[in-house]
């Protein structure tokens, strides 16, 4: 049993790397006071972008290309999330329906550029990122293998980002703000908060993290862009649900969701899982969140203005 846990284990952790990104930048939208369900187009955006700039820039750079590729998503993505924060912040339109089209419009702008780039709606790059196993660390007992072994450089980056959003939020005069605008933003703005530009630097977060979501799927286990990331974008937004908004809650519900979906993908090669129906275990994720969901729906610690318009005028 312990040698099919390491085994699986790696691929759990690189199915929940672009989950956790992702749901962190829905973290930053919504604790702004900007709900973001458009994370899923945002990630695709992420996706296209880093696919055509690794397969342009790799014959000149070679393996230097797929950071090039995954700074160029996070550009793209906070690029593209200005839609949704133009007519959230400005239009006060509804940000359900915002994040809709802006799921909409990315998945049909992509898929248009690359059947005019490529002729097939795909772009597949050469080579992405490789497994590496960490010297040292990888001999300690339990976790060496858990943790070390046949790890992405892009999981110690997310890592890293995850405890940087954690003091930022929690920590710094900025953090402060940013959740004073999700929660309560006509004191915010009594109290001299730009809760415009607030809002406006959180969508940005959402659509950089999400981008970059989208093109560490591609420099992973993916390897080409086709349009869709899976609808991992609606999976994080679930995670950050059931995480009720907290970093390190959202660490844990990614965390499930990928090692849930990976039990999934490779039950047929576990004779122990072999009997149960894949389809059973494909869902089962998706079941417990709904289960969770109605459980604590009336502990829900959501932002209370998320979802809200912003009217100076109303102070």
């Amino acid at each position: 049993m312990w040698a099919i846990i390491t085994q699986i284990f790696p691929y759990a952790v690189a199915f929940t790397i672009p989950l956790l990104i992702t749901s962190l930048g829905g973290l930053f939208s919504e604790r702004s006071g900007v709900v973001n369900i458009g994370l899923e187009g945002l990630m695709v955006v992420g996706s296209f972008t880093s696919a055509l700039t690794i397969s342009s820039l790799y014959p000149v750079m070679g393996s230097a290309a797929v950071w090039m590729g995954l700074g160029a998503a996070v550009l793209a993505g906070a690029a593209f999330s200005l839609l949704h924060a133009f007519a959230s912040i400005n239009l006060n339109a509804n940000q359900v329906i915002s994040g809709t089209a802006i799921n909409m419009i990315a998945g049909a702008l992509t898929v248009f550029f690359a059947r005019n780039i490529t002729g097939s709606g795909n772009i597949q790059i050469v080579s992405g990122l490789s497994r590496r196993s960490i010297p040292l660390l990888k001999d300690l007992p339990i976790v060496g293998p858990l943790f070390f072994t046949q790890t992405y450089t892009t999981t110690w980056l997310v890592l890293l980002i995850l405890f940087g959003a954690w003091y930022l939020i929690y920590k710094t005069s900025f953090g402060l703000r940013l959740r004073s605008c999700g929660e309560h933003p006509q004191a915010a703005d009594a109290a001299g908060v730009n809760v415009y530009l607030i809002r406006y630097i959180g969508v940005l977060f959402s659509g950089a993290f999400a981008g970059l979501g989208g093109a560490i799927i591609l420099v992973t286990y993916s390897g080409e862009f086709n349009g869709s990331v899976a609808g991992l974008g609606f999976l994080a937004l679930a995670s950050l649900i059931f995480g009720q908004w907290k970093p390190l809650g959202i660490l844990a519900a990614t965390f499930f969701f990928g090692f849930a979906s990976t039990i999934a993908n490779v039950s047929q090669v576990i004779p122990a899982l072999a009997l149960i129906p894949g389809l059973v275990l494909k869902a089962f994720p998706y079941v417990v969140t709904l289960i969770a969901l109605v459980i604590f729906s009336k502990s829900s610690q959501a932002p209370r203005a998320a979802g809200e318009p912003f009217d100076h005028g109303k102070r």
